[in-house]
């Protein structure tokens, strides 16, 4: 579960960075409504974004990992031989035997 709550909290920081790089302006008298964007601030987001990836990539890997190591301590080594053997009659040959 907090794999998906630092998705989450990741999603939340991008999208509060990409409204950081845009200017919205309305003009009430003649319904228009002007949207800019500051491409310095879109792409200091997007590192941003990326730096934060790349960090929640790294703890969902290390969450990954102390998991193996905790079930591979809870189990140890296991082997399990399997012997499986098919003996298949067709209805003829069960017939004849009889």
């Amino acid at each position: 579960m907090r794999a998906k709550e630092s998705i989450v909290r990741s999603t939340m920081a991008v999208l509060t960075l990409l409204l950081g790089a845009c200017s919205v302006d309305t003009d009430s008298a003649n319904e228009q409504v002007t949207l800019e964007y500051d491409k310095q601030e879109i792409r200091k987001a997007a590192r941003e974004a990326t730096r934060t990836a790349r960090e929640v990539a790294s703890g969902v890997g290390n969450v990954a990992a102390t998991t193996g190591r905790a079930i591979s301590n809870e189990v140890g080594d296991i082997d399990v031989d399997v012997d499986v053997s098919r003996n298949r009659q067709t209805q003829d040959e069960r017939a004849r035997e009889k």
